[in-house]
């Protein structure tokens, strides 16, 4: 707890304690309530608060202040009622400072217990006593704590409305975290806090409510447009209710801005483009940060960037990260796809060798392969390989049929050329 806090907590006790009775009568809130009759600390007990008080302010960065001053106070007996509330208090806020919030707990709860602390030694108590026990995960006793505390003063706070709010979520009593957290909203005013658009969001998200989701978020990235979490994850709740066209539009608007900055979302972002038939974009993106290292550089995320590159038509960079992917795995259908590419594209000498590869590792269609063999032999002029590759092909039934076709291409060809096969 920050120790200029608990001195201001502490001083004000030690204030009321000392001044006359009219004195504090004038700085007196305007209340509907009835006057509270102010309590003064009992001389004696006043004068050894005070000595307490002076130990705790002495400077000392082995906290050996806050044990001298509690020290004193444990000694104190306090014979009025009031006085032993208002020790009671005095050794709670030692505590809390201290770290110990159990120990801080039970003193303040007995300091509140009699309600009859000064009106503002009574209500900090009461805050402190909700904010201490959400330290130690009593929620419940928190929300019991914080109900007083407005009760008492008549107060709206939107610090208190968010930890209610808080206060809820914890108890999985989500239905009951929208109402504090609008409220928090209403009371920071003109006061920007993305804390109570994040308590709505869980709320809805824990129970589904995904187009609630979208609804908070779609308020969030127009009052707190810097927050770069609301942007992503408003573009992953319009995928959740399948609103892709919004979902591009708002990840492409978040990169844009510069907000996209973990793999995931640039992920994201890229399968996007992809499923909206903008495969170029989906590649371009890939390669990018695959190149700059944010995205991996790992097996899955090269299938993604070759295929989108075959899906846009440049052939050359697809065949070329199917070779990438084939060499990190050493699977045949890698390489296979590989020569495939490499034969459309062309290059028919590297198309043999990736095709060689796949079938020397083992795959399910030899016949297709054998047969693209035999094609890339053909247009290299080799007219020999081309003739048994064809006949490989001739053997799988399930490129016979085509390859009866190529058979007599290739020996007409041969015979036309005077080449002997």
């Amino acid at each position: 707890m920050n120790k200029i806090f608990v001195s201001i907590l502490i001083i004000g006790s030690l204030t009321i304690a000392q001044l006359p009775l009219s004195s504090y009568a004038i700085g007196a809130e305007k209340s509907d309530k009835p006057e509270r009759k102010t309590q003064l600390v009992g001389p004696s007990v006043g004068k050894k608060v005070a000595k307490a008080f002076e130990a705790y302010s002495v400077e000392s960065e082995d906290g050996s202040n806050i044990d001298n001053a509690l020290a004193m106070l444990l000694e104190i007996e306090g014979k009025k009622e009031y006085d032993i509330a208002f020790l009671n208090r005095f050794i709670g806020v030692m505590y809390a400072q201290k770290g110990e919030e159990r120990k801080s707990l039970d003193y303040l709860n007995k300091a509140i217990a009699p309600d009859i602390l000064n009106a503002p030694e009574q209500g900090e108590s009461l805050r402190l006593v909700g904010d201490l026990q959400m330290q130690v995960q009593g929620y419940k006793e928190a929300l019991v704590a914080y109900n007083a505390w407005m009760d008492f003063t008549g107060k709206s706070d939107a610090n208190i409305w968010l930890k209610i709010a808080q206060a809820n979520l914890e108890l999985k009593q989500y239905d009951k975290v929208i109402a504090p957290a609008d409220k928090a909203i209403a009371d920071l005013g003109d006061k920007i806090n993305q804390n109570p658009y994040i308590l709505k969001l869980n709320s809805y998200y824990e129970r589904k409510m995904f187009k609630k989701c979208v609804e908070v978020l779609e308020t969030a990235v127009q009052i707190l447009p810097e927050v770069k979490l609301f942007w992503t994850q408003l573009g992953s709740f319009y995928a959740m209710i399948e609103d892709y066209p919004k979902s591009l539009a708002t990840m492409d608007l978040a990169y844009k801005k510069g907000y996209l900055d973990k793999e995931s979302q640039i992920k994201m972002l890229a399968n996007l483009y992809a499923q909206s038939d903008i495969p170029y974009k989906s590649a371009f993106l890939l390669e990018k940060y695959i190149d700059s290292g944010l995205v991996t550089r790992d097996d899955s995320n090269l299938f993604t960037l070759a295929n989108s590159w075959h899906a846009a038509q440049h052939i050359d960079k697809a065949a070329s990260y199917y070779g990438e992917l084939a060499k990190m795995t050493n699977l045949s259908k890698h390489y296979s796809k590989q020569g495939m590419l490499l034969n459309q594209d062309e290059q028919f000498a590297k198309a043999i060798v990736a095709l060689k590869k796949a079938i020397e590792i083992g795959v399910k269609n030899p016949g297709r392969l054998n047969q693209s063999i035999a094609e890339s032999y053909f247009y290299l002029e080799n007219y020999k390989q081309a003739y048994v590759y064809i006949n490989k092909a001739l053997k799988d039934p399930k490129s016979r049929r085509t390859a009866k076709g190529w058979v007599n291409f290739i020996q007409d060809t041969a015979k036309r050329k005077k080449v002997s096969i």
